[in-house]
């Protein structure tokens, strides 16, 4: 739109463009009245299905306004125009008429507080993807607007490369959108011309240094993962071409083991390729999530290639189109009955689980509520949705009571989301508080089991079950690739909810299923684990046998209440010495850094298995402990 048409919009307008611009994610320039909505813009029928559906919520409509046969920007105005306001937009609209008055404001320079004020949010809307009117100046990053440690660190960063600063800024003492503005606007933007934001009207022009700090390109010791992600340059691979020589570094060092291919079955041993050396050996596997060792089960392997010569290869559809095999149904019958639910829907993978049952509950209105560490399928999943995210302290009730009153304040409806056993920490969620404060506030609980099942509760059916609540969770959300041996996730809940998640949520209709011989073995390793009692009984003799070990050698190994048992170190470079040595003595295990963790939270990651003999625990105790003197790490409490 230009100038004259910004000027003259009326208020309405502004809200009916806000709202477009929430949902595309479109600078206010791309927004041309007469641009073809889905031809010049990509907004689809089903993103203008949404915004409509906003819109209606706004705007006081006699009866629902669709948003068939519009075409242009212009055309959806014209569509809600002739309605007055309802009460609560108001609000909105005051906040978006006050944003644009501070940051659009005449007679602002380039160097002027505005300015640089508005590059700040620029970048905060950039990574958050929240309209401008959400971002109030006291509102806690974290717990208002879910921006945890990582993403902060992001944002950090890509402010570190626009200001003039003499010390590069660190996130830690930022809890306020106010405190990061401080933080950076007492200090001039960079001149050059690689990265465009747009300020009022204006163009400012910043150009970004490189990801090493303008250190020597060489001095990759002193780098992180972080250094790398995102950059403001023009070529999007600019930061793939900085990356490279420190990938190369860190292998050619034996520092990174990430992707290393397996050349056996993965058991409580399993011989990996050593790319570092170029051979092969035989390690000690304490980075496997087949906690019940039913990956490996003969009567699963052959109820998998049974159903795979019976059915195929593949389905080569979606469930809704041509890809619902019986076994599919078989499958989720059993896995609803194994958590006690009405029904389940099986997703193509845990990750799409989560991304697509959060996406399609939730949309602008509402609030979801996050727990600090959940995993980032989770985290995805909210910002896919669109609805206001709130992050309380990882565990803390208090945090999570304060985040459930501010929500109150919104029209739409709360979702408590949380895993249930916290996959880089090993501890468990407070269920039974949190289901309290659930149904104080009104809101529906979510918790991802995904390191749970097969592993917490008398059967092994997750953390509901661990506590005694298996019917006060809203909806319960699996993955098949750990304990239960296969591939794929699910969500149990009530048979209206399921039934709705199957045509609204979108990685579930538009995505191909798992294969039918997939879906047997599943089947077999949820009736093993139901007639084999004693895989449990082993893994948890396991977990406690290796986790007091380590913990009476010094290690750190957190609040672990599971089969994840953290070994924490926290320096990324020190954590990466470890995981070497570890490795160097024949255990494998997972080195945990950004963005796996935040940075400074690095650690090697141990998985136990019900597998593991008693030998394989005592060596491993042994190689951390001298591995940890190796690297003069052992830290005693």
């Amino acid at each position: 739109m230009n100038e004259q048409a910004i000027a003259s919009r009326s208020a309405p307008e502004e809200l009916i463009l806000s709202v477009v611009k929430t949902h595309t994610r479109y600078a206010e320039e791309d927004l041309i009245a007469d641009a073809l909505l889905q031809e010049e813009l990509g907004i689809d029928s089903i993103m203008i299905a949404y915004i409509g559906a906003d819109l209606n919520k706004l705007f006081q409509v006699p009866h629902t306004v669709g948003t068939q046969g519009v075409e242009t920007l212009a055309m959806l105005m014209a569509r809600f125009l002739p309605y007055p306001l309802r009460n609560d937009a108001t609000q909105l609209l005051a906040r978006l008429q006050a944003a644009a008055t501070e940051d659009g404001a005449e007679g602002s320079d380039e160097e002027g507080e505005d300015t640089r004020r508005a590059v700040i949010l620029d970048v905060v809307k950039q990574h958050t993807q929240y309209a401008l009117a959400d971002l109030q100046p006291d509102a806690l990053l974290q717990e208002d607007l879910g921006v945890d440690s990582i993403m902060l660190a992001y944002i950090v960063a890509d402010l570190n490369k626009l200001f003039e600063l003499p010390v590069a800024a660190e996130a830690s003492g930022m809890e306020t959108l106010d405190s990061l503005i401080e933080r950076f606007a007492a200090y001039p933007l960079k001149a050059g011309a690689a990265a465009r934001l747009e300020v009022g009207g204006e163009t400012v022009v910043v150009e970004p240094e490189t990801a090493a700090g303008q250190q020597d390109a060489s001095d990759y010791d002193s780098l992180t993962m972080r250094d790398f992600a995102g950059d403001n340059g023009r070529d999007l691979f600019g930061k793939v071409q900085r990356f490279a020589p420190f990938l190369r570094d860190r292998t050619d060092k034996g520092l990174f083991w990430y992707g290393m291919p397996f050349r056996s079955a993965c058991t409580n041993r399993a011989v990996i390729f050593d790319e570092y050396s170029g051979m092969e050996r035989e390690f000690l596997m304490f980075a496997s999530n087949n906690y019940l060792g039913l990956a490996n089960d003969p009567r699963v392997i052959d109820a998998i290639v049974d159903a795979t010569q019976r059915f195929g290869a593949t389905n080569t559809g979606c469930r809704l189109i041509g890809g619902t095999n019986t076994l599919h149904l078989e499958l989720e019958a059993k896995l609803a009955a194994f958590k006690g639910r009405e029904a389940c829907i099986v997703f193509p993978s845990g990750y799409s689980a989560n991304v697509g049952v959060i996406s399609a509950l939730l949309g602008g209105n509402d609030t979801v509520i996050s727990d600090v560490y959940n995993h980032m399928s989770i985290q995805d999943g909210c910002k896919l949705s669109g609805a206001a995210r709130r992050i309380y302290q990882h565990n803390d009730m208090a945090s999570l009571e304060m985040a459930l009153q501010k929500a109150d304040s919104r029209s739409g409806g709360k979702l408590i989301v949380a895993d249930g056993v916290f996959s880089m920490h090993g501890d468990i969620a407070k269920l039974p508080e949190m289901v309290a404060l659930a149904r104080q506030y009104d809101a529906r609980l979510l918790i991802d089991d995904a390191h749970a099942t097969g592993v917490l509760g008398r059967r092994g059916s997750g953390t509901a079950e661990h506590f005694g609540l298996g019917h006060e969770v809203d909806l319960e959300v699996g993955t098949m690739s750990k304990a239960l041996a296969g591939m794929g996730g699910f969500v149990v809940g009530d048979r209206e909810v399921i039934d709705y998640l199957r045509f609204y949520a979108n990685s579930y209709v538009f995505a191909a299923t798992i294969p039918a011989g997939v879906a047997a073995g599943l089947i077999r390793s949820v009736e093993l684990m139901e007639q084999e009692p004693e895989r449990l009984e082993s893994l948890w003799a396991n977990i406690r046998y290796l986790r007091t070990a380590l913990q009476a050698a010094g290690f750190n190994t957190e609040h672990s209440e599971s089969a994840v048992i953290p070994i924490v170190i926290g320096d990324e470079q020190k954590t990466m010495a470890m995981g070497r040595s570890v490795r160097q003595r024949g255990l494998f295990c997972q080195t945990v850094v950004f963005p796996g963790v935040a940075v400074g939270d690095a650690r090697l990651r141990v998985s136990v298995l019900s597998t593991h003999t008693r030998e394989d625990l005592d060596q491993a105790i042994a190689i951390f402990t001298e591995a940890a003197e190796e690297n003069q790490l052992f830290a005693r409490h």
